[in-house]
């Protein structure tokens, strides 16, 4: 099967998904879903792990991302990555924002390790995280200047922080599971897409880069 088609499916699967989280949640059908994994997940609170989420959870505060953004401008040679970069964060923000609007879910009601505000549905660490560092992957992997041993490795811990970003948000009690799973399957196809919008003048800015 050829890859666009499979890019299709995946786009196609994650907006089921996200869809199905949000039906449920219409129709107040999370409790057990939401419950069993947080009541799971917070037998293994210990002092050492909720510092280390907090770390990684901050990991999409607007200082890190700013951070990241102005890091990659300075040493990075394919300058329009970057500003595709930048573009995509603003995009993932506001659909994030408009879709809390919408649903409007109010946070766990349960003890939280951190003070967060603003709605709950779908997650926007969630969202972020993979938009964001998932755009990342996109670029280390089609990188000329990258390689294949640096690939191997950067790609997985990259993937391994989106994932643990999702469950430090669980743990800390601020988001519940289905709001998690809401944000990355919905962040997933919008980035799918994204990429599919622009990849082509990334590509060409970097081999002109190259050139030079």
């Amino acid at each position: 099967m050829k890859w666009k088609y499979i890019r299709y499916i995946v786009v196609v699967f994650s907006l089921l998904i996200f869809f199905y989280m949000a039906y449920l949640y219409v129709n107040n059908r999370l409790y057990h879903l939401d419950s069993f994994v947080y009541d799971n997940l917070i037998k293994i609170e210990r002092n050492s792990i909720t510092k280390g989420l907090i770390i990684i959870t901050n990991l999409v505060s607007p200082v890190i991302i700013l951070g990241t953004i102005i890091a990659m401008t300075v040493f990075m040679k394919r300058k329009q990555a970057v500003i595709m970069l930048t573009l995509n964060l603003i995009l993932t923000v506001c659909l994030n924002l408009s879709l809390k609007n919408i649903f409007i879910r109010t946070r766990p009601n349960i003890k939280q390790l951190v003070t967060e505000s603003g709605y709950s549905f779908p997650s926007g660490h969630a969202m972020i995280s993979l938009a964001f560092y998932g755009f990342i992957i996109y670029l280390i992997y089609t990188s000329k200047s990258i390689s294949r041993q640096h690939k191997k490795v950067f790609i997985p811990l990259i993937g391994l922080l989106i994932f643990l970003i999702g469950i430090s948000r669980i743990y800390l009690g601020v988001h519940y599971v289905s709001d998690v799973i809401a944000g990355y399957s919905i962040s997933l196809a919008y980035l799918i897409i994204y990429i599919e919008i622009i990849k082509k003048k990334v590509v060409i800015n970097e081999k002109k880069q190259i050139s030079k």
